[in-house]
């Protein structure tokens, strides 16, 4: 009698609950829905590239919901957005936890910017994502670096999901802000913070470049630019006379060398500021008192800064010929301890072996360890004196960072998400104990 009494009840109760699970079943399958629409590591790619994040307006704020969306869809990835100046320039940070956090961390870092594209020259739009018939994914960043961003999650979603594996390391993904307009308000207010030395970063992994042929490329430096102005003074005049000491005379005694690798120091010309402007655009034949000219030089490590310094005072902006120089210095040469910004790739850095035989165990050659010809965000990790390399297992792919027409073959984006696979297990159970540089 009391039992019937209550049977209604409880069938309520029943009948709410299991509406209760429905909706919150249906929410989470919202949600990857809305991160994954296909359920497959090729789509949540495109997803991503379709994020316009390109100077001068990188749509930070998209990219970070996109990639906590899917990171919240790993079981025990922990997730913090830090503003480390602005709020308009957020840093992700997603950490799964190793068994002993006592141990160096390892962090792989990747940026969440890309340069600008010009629509007019690309074959398909460049924030479309567009997959050609061959299997190339074109869009601004398929290279540099989205890739690598999402690869790292996909990595750790396969060894946590269908592996259950549990890192001994503490694992640590950064996407960070800014890294294509020269890193300032991103890594390297990032190293210098109380968040960053928290990690007890023992290792570090960033992005590299791709390569032509079969074998993986890895970067233990960067070259680190300058920015050069020289500025030369003149007689001005009539563009008929032949002035001695003329401000484009005085210029013309520039040296610029051309590097033929990225070993050695190499002199870009990128502006000439000349003549007197008229409305219909210059004075013909007037010649101008003043002369400006810019150059990008790519300093590698190991490079003579001082040395440098006085070729140009003395050899290419001599104050006895009318001219000044002006140097804008992007990035340190030489760590906290005095040393050059390189990364040893020899048995001496236990790291090494670990990440080297990784490659090896994932089926892949590498090739002779280089510096990068330009410049990346590692090298505020190296300043720390941090073991850092560049890598992005990307193989028998033309290198089109920055160029018209990027892509990335679908069957490389997925080779390297199972090199990943390799790298970050292999590191993470790597039970020697390095000294983390931060900690001490």
């Amino acid at each position: 009698m009391c039992m019937r009494r209550y049977l209604p009840s409880i069938a309520a109760v029943i009948l709410i609950l299991s509406l209760s699970l429905l909706q919150i079943l249906s929410s989470k399958y919202n949600q990857e829905q809305e991160v994954n629409p296909e359920s497959n590591p090729l789509s949540r790619f495109r997803n991503y590239l379709r994020i316009n994040t390109a100077h001068p307006t990188p749509d930070y704020a998209a990219a970070v919901n996109y990639l906590t969306a899917f990171a919240a869809t790993i079981p025990t990835l922990q997730i913090r957005t830090l503003y480390l100046t602005t709020p308009d320039k957020p840093l992700l940070l997603v950490t799964w936890p190793g068994s002993n956090p006592t141990l160096p961390s390892v962090l792989f870092n990747s940026h969440l910017d890309s340069v600008p594209a010009e629509p007019s020259k690309w074959l398909h739009d460049p924030f479309a994502a567009h997959l050609s018939d061959d299997g190339k994914i074109y869009a601004r960043g398929a290279q540099d670096d989205k890739c690598i961003g999402l690869q790292y999650l996909e990595a750790i979603k396969e060894l946590k999901t269908k592996l259950d594996y549990t890192p001994l390391r503490t694992v640590h993904i950064s996407y960070v802000p800014e890294e294509e307009v020269g890193g300032f308000d991103g890594m390297a207010k990032f190293v210098e913070s109380k968040d960053f030395k928290e990690l007890n970063v023992g290792f570090v992994l960033d992005e590299g470049q791709t390569s032509v042929n079969d074998e993986f490329r890895v970067f233990y430096a960067d070259r680190s630019p300058w920015h050069l102005v020289i500025k030369a003074t003149g007689v001005p005049g009539h563009g008929s006379r032949m002035y001695d000491n003329s401000a484009m005379e005085n210029l013309m005694i520039i040296k610029a060398g051309l590097a033929a690798n990225s070993e050695v120091i190499s002199v870009n010309p990128v502006f000439l500021k000349a003549g007197i402007p008229s409305p219909t655009g210059f004075v013909m034949n007037m010649q101008p008192s003043e002369v400006e000219a810019g150059f990008d030089i790519r300093m590698p490590p190991m490079a003579d800064p001082d040395l440098m310094r006085r070729i140009i005072a003395e050899e290419w902006a001599p104050a006895w010929r009318n001219l000044t120089y002006e140097i804008t210095e992007k990035g340190p040469l030489r760590d906290y301890t005095g040393r050059p910004l390189m990364t040893a790739t020899n048995e001496s850095n236990p790291w090494w072996s670990v990440f080297r035989q990784a490659i090896e165990a994932a089926g892949g050659k590498l090739a002779k360890p280089e510096i990068l010809p330009s410049t990346t965000d590692a090298r505020f990790m190296r300043q720390l004196g941090l073991p850092t390399l560049g890598f992005s297992p990307m193989k028998n792919t033309p290198i089109l960072l920055h160029d018209h027409n990027e892509f990335l073959p679908e069957s490389v984006y997925l080779e390297g998400i199972k090199v990943y696979e390799h790298i970050i297990r292999s590191l993470s159970s790597f039970d020697g104990v390095p000294v983390s540089e931060t900690s001490k």
